[in-house]
This record gives C-alpha cells, sequence and structure tokens, in this order.
C-alpha cells in the first residue's frame, strides 16, 4: 500500500522538516545508511525523537557490522541530511526517510567527532573536493544505465546435496508450451526483447510506475524500455547529475526498482548474469566535466569525435587503470560471466565513437557542447556506486595529471567491431580481468592513484581486498552443476 503521493524534500533546517512532519502525519523518520558493499541498511525512529541532538551527535550504531571497522573500535554515528528527505513508497506507516553521513567517534578526545573516512558517502565527497583543490574542474556529472531482470519467481540453494537455481517468466521462450500457466502466447524471442513491444513487453506498466516513483523521489528518468534478453531484461537510464546526488541516486533507484517489482507480486535483480546464454546487465556510466561557471570542458570542436584535450587524458587515465577498476566496478564472481565476448559486454581496453565492443563508447548522438561525453561500459550494480564512481574520478585525475593521451597508448580509437577480430588480432590488445581474483590482483598492486589526495584510505582497500578474496575462495569451492554435466561420468 502506497502512502499517498511520494514526495521528495530538499529541507533547509531542521524546523522545516518537522513542520513538515506535523503537517504530513508522519510517524517514523528513517535513516538509510550503505554498507561496505553497497547495501542499504537502515534504522528507524519515532518522528518525536527527531529534534536537535539528532542532527548535533547524531544515531549511534555497530560499524563493525557494516564491514568497515574492528569490533574493538566500532562506535559510530549516522548524521542525517535534511537535502535527501523523501517520504518512503513502500511502506504503510507514514515515513519520511533520509540518507546521510558517518562519524567516528573518538572516545579518548574531547574534540567533535570526524567524517569516517572508509564510509562510501564521505569517499565519494573527498574525490569531488581533491577535483577542485587541483583546480581540473568544478563538477563532474554522470549518469548510469540500470539494466536489471524482473522474474515472476526465483529459487536457489547451496547446500552440501543441493546445489540449484530455477527462475522463470512467462514471457520467457521458454515458455511457449507450457500449459500449466495461463498462456497467451506471446513470449519474447530468444535476445529479441530489444524495444519489445505490448503484448511481448509484459512489465511496460511495471516500469512507467518505477520511473514515476523516481521522479517523485527527484530522480529524473530519462527513458526505460525492454532490454535484449526476452526473459525479462529491462532497463531505466536516468538523466545526468553530480557524482555523489548521482550516488544517492544509484541507492534509491535499485530500492525503487526491487520493492516496485516486489509490490507488483514480481522480483527483480541487478546481478550482471543471472540467465545462462542470455544478455547480462551492465550498469554503463556516462560522465563529463563542468568549469566553475558551467563551462563544459569536455568539449572541443576540432578534437576526436568533439572531444577536448582535457576528455581525452581523463580517458587514458581510466584505460590505463582499467584493469584494477574492475575491482571495485565489478566486484562479485558474477561480473565475468557478463564480461565474455558475444553480448555485447567490452572485454579488451580501448575506447571509439558508437562502438558498443568499446570499454569506452562515445556516444555519437551527443553533438552539443554540455551533452558531449563518453561512457564506461565494464561496470555494474554489484559495485557499491559511491566507490565505483570516486575510483573512475581519481583514475581520470591521474590521466590528466599525467597527460595520457590514449591514442599513443594502444588503447584506439577503435573503429570497428572487436568482438570480430581474428583471434592474433584479439591478442595484441590488452584485455579486462576474466575473474574477481584476476581483477583484485590488479587492484592490490596499483591503486596509487586511488589513495591520493587521501580519497581511498589504505585501510580500506585493504579490507575491499581481503574480503572480496574470501567471497571468491567461498564461490570458486562450490560444486557448480555444469561440472556435473560435464565431468560425472568420466
Amino acid at each position: 500500500m502506497l502512502f499517498a503521493k511520494q514526495v521528495v524534500k530538499m529541507f533547509k533546517t531542521l524546523a522545516e522538516a518537522q513542520a513538515f512532519c506535523q503537517e504530513k502525519g508522519i510517524r517514523m523518520i528513517d535513516f538509510k545508511m550503505t554498507d561496505l558493499d553497497g547495501r542499504w541498511k537502515h534504522l528507524t525512529i519515532p518522528v518525536e525523537r527527531f529534534n536537535e541532538d539528532t542532527m548535533k551527535y547524531g544515531i549511534g550504531f555497530d560499524g563493525s557490522n557494516y564491514g568497515y571497522a574492528p569490533v574493538e573500535n566500532s562506535d559510530m554515528v549516522f548524521i542525517p541530511d535534511l537535502s535527501t528527505a523523501a517520504v518512503d513508497p513502500f511502506v504503510e506507516t507514514p515515513t519520511l526517510t533520509m540518507i546521510g553521513d558517518v562519524y567516528v567517534i573518538d572516545p579518548h578526545a574531547n574534540e567533535a567527532n570526524r567524517p569516517f573516512d572508509q564510509y562510501p558517502r564521505n569517499v565519494s565527497k573527498r574525490a569531488v573536493a581533491y577535483m577542485q583543490e587541483l583546480g581540473i574542474a568544478d563538477k563532474m556529472i554522470i549518469g548510469p544505465e540500470f539494466e536489471f531482470h524482473v522474474f515472476d519467481n526465483i529459487s536457489f540453494e547451496a547446500k552440501s546435496n543441493n546445489v540449484t537455481v530455477k527462475i522463470d517468466t512467462q514471457e520467457a521462450n521458454w515458455n511457449t508450451g507450457n500449459e500449466y500457466i495461463d498462456n497467451k502466447g506471446y513470449q519474447t524471442r530468444h535476445e529479441g526483447g530489444y524495444h519489445a513491444p505490448l503484448p511481448n513487453d509484459i512489465t511496460f506498466e511495471l516500469r512507467n510506475k518505477m520511473c514515476m516513483m523516481l521522479d517523485d523521489w527527484g530522480v529524473k528518468v530519462k527513458y526505460h524500455h525492454h532490454e535484449v534478453g526476452g526473459p525479462g531484461q529491462l532497463e531505466i537510464e536516468v538523466e545526468l547529475d553530480e557524482m555523489t546526488k548521482m550516488a544517492d541516486n544509484t541507492m534509491i533507484a535499485k530500492y525503487v526498482i526491487k520493492n516496485g517489482a516486489l509490490q507488483a507480486g514480481k522480483t527483480a535483480t541487478l546481478m550482471p548474469k543471472p540467465l545462462y546464454n542470455e544478455a547480462g546487465n551492465g550498469m554503463h556510466v556516462h560522465m563529463h566535466l563542468f568549469g566553475k561557471d558551467g563551462e563544459p570542458l569536455f568539449y572541443d570542436a576540432n578534437g576526436y569525435a568533439q572531444l577536448s584535450e582535457l576528455a581525452h587524458h581523463f580517458m587514458g587515465g581510466i584505460l590505463m587503470h582499467a584493469k584494477s577498476l574492475c575491482g571495485l566496478l565489478n566486484p562479485s564472481t558474477n561480473s565475468y560471466k557478463r564480461l565474455v565476448p558475444g553480448f555485447e559486454a567490452p572485454v579488451t581496453i580501448g575506447y571509439a565513437t558508437a562502438n558498443r565492443s568499446a570499454v569506452i563508447r562515445i556516444p555519437a548522438y551527443a553533438k552539443s557542447p554540455k551533452n558531449k561525453r563518453f561512457e564506461l561500459r565494464n561496470g555494474d550494480a554489484t559495485c557499491n556506486p559511491y566507490y565505483a564512481y570516486a575510483a573512475i574520478l581519481m583514475a581520470g585525475i591521474d590521466g590528466v595529471q599525467k597527460k595520457i593521451d590514449p591514442s599513443k597508448m594502444g588503447w584506439g580509437p577503435f573503429d570497428y567491431n572487436l568482438f570480430n577480430l581474428p583471434e592474433e588480432e584479439k591478442a595484441k590488445i590488452q584485455g579486462l580481468p576474466a575473474s574477481l581474483g584476476e581483477a583484485l590482483d590488479e587492484l592490490e598492486k596499483d591503486h596509487d592513484y586511488l589513495t591520493a589526495g587521501g580519497v581511498f584510505p589504505e585501510r580500506l582497500i585493504k579490507i575491499w581486498i581481503e574480503k572480496k578474496r574470501k567471497e571468491a575462495k567461498r564461490i570458486e569451492s562450490i560444486p557448480h552443476p555444469a561440472e556435473f554435466e560435464q565431468y560425472y561420468d568420466i
């Protein structure tokens, strides 16, 4: 049940927020925080407890349960950001929800709490501040594309005697002969879902509702459509915004997609590769930089694809660090089941115009100075968006500082299909990591660009790598059903 119409409010003062709560009959204040992996957690207080102390001293919590701090030094406080307030559309009790920032309590000092340098939102803010301190740009504006699947049901289990997953959606082509469902024969063909029309596009109204919820929450939608994958692959692309704001919006989008699907009696996932032999879900990130007076810094009428020297150096930094970036942008074992040839996912390091086989694509349709940009295509939504976007920015900054020209490094422009090259030609082009382990190896040896300016703490990178290695080791140790198919009778 939705609580009336969702409302987003950018409050400047606590008094404004309290007046709104009284006017709208708000009963609960909900605080959403991001853990190390990039999942939202939340805690809630009655509206009567929302006061000056909340804004000054925050809400205390145990940071060790979020994956950050050790148990012996885990007391932290969350202080809400009033400008992020919105009425949560998925709860029956009138609830105002907010994102915010995390601070560390020093029990041995009387000084004020300091921002926790490992907290995702703080890392993102520090990256932007570092860019501004260097005088490179005033704003980084980015826009992700959210690809995801909506299914009717899913079951999965990983036990000693049963390792299995079963997925179904009525629109999948494997259901054309199913006599046990209310079958009307309008399934979507294999790899035939791109911009699929009604009646095949059975999630059209669901996406409309998701997009209206996002708009009500202040996340402006560019468009939505059915994606290539016939069994319920969809996309919502949002308008570009400032980097930290877009990291907030990414968390909101994932929340709306998952809860909107549940509200409709379905289930949604942003996993990179939920289905074998079907297109996977990426999270392509469009980006450009702007100066203090709103000057577009990526545009040059005489540059390749009308991109400026700054833009090329920014690209050069991203391509230079593309392998280690995968450790943050593709941080799951499932990520590398998507990054394989044949499904429009990039596998090589290079750039080009209007070429979806390159890891960096320059959209040919973005011609005006303020729209001139490029997109990075390897990332996926298993990333922590605050870390991922900050890492992209830091790689770009490194390229600008070192004046890395991608055309002189053998990274393109590749204005031809990289998927169809002969094997001997493919071997000459650098490739992205083929596994999470490889990506973490790259991140371990190449992360100085991340720690520059105190943006990513060394401790954070160490914790991240240790955690992700444990995940990979566990998953890789589980026998796969395909192994039984291949080897059981050997």
